[in-house]
């Protein structure tokens, strides 16, 4: 199972919102340099992001993007959905139609066992844990 793009991106420019939660808005700029994605590509993200009722944004020449909700109260599962759609390791998952064997198919249970153990994970993480690690991770740097 490989993660699009646009999952990744997408939570890490809201982990960049929720690292700076309640200071203000971020530009979308500021957030493009910082995560190293582009402009353009990053705005459609915010659309989706905002659409999902993640993000805001403000106005104004101080204006960007700020968390709708608290970082503790949003879980990745959450984002990770919105941005992506459920996951989905193998087609009969989605569709039993899709493979005549499905229906007996011992080995559709270990994939669907793999998916959810995906969401389980995220589910079980929220945008507070990620600044939690991100902060630990600095640390651990700058220890001599």
């Amino acid at each position: 199972m490989k993660l699009s793009t646009r999952t990744r991106y997408g939570i890490r420019a809201a982990l960049e919102l929720a690292e700076t939660y309640g200071q203000g808005p971020l530009q979308i700029k500021v957030i493009a340099e910082r995560q190293d994605i582009s402009v353009k590509y990053l705005e459609q993200l915010m659309t989706m992001l905002k659409s999902a009722g993640f993000i805001r944004s403000i106005r104004g020449s101080k204006g960007g993007y700020v968390l709708a909700r608290e970082p503790a109260k949003t879980k990745l599962s959450e984002i990770f959905t919105a941005l992506e759609g459920q996951p989905v390791t193998v087609e009969c998952l989605e569709n039993e139609n899709r493979c005549a064997r499905a229906i007996d198919c011992v080995t559709r249970q270990v994939w669907l066992q793999v998916q959810q153990a995906v969401m389980d994970v995220l589910d079980s993480m929220t945008l507070q844990d990620l600044v939690e690690k991100a902060k630990n991770a600095k640390n651990l740097n700058y220890q001599i």
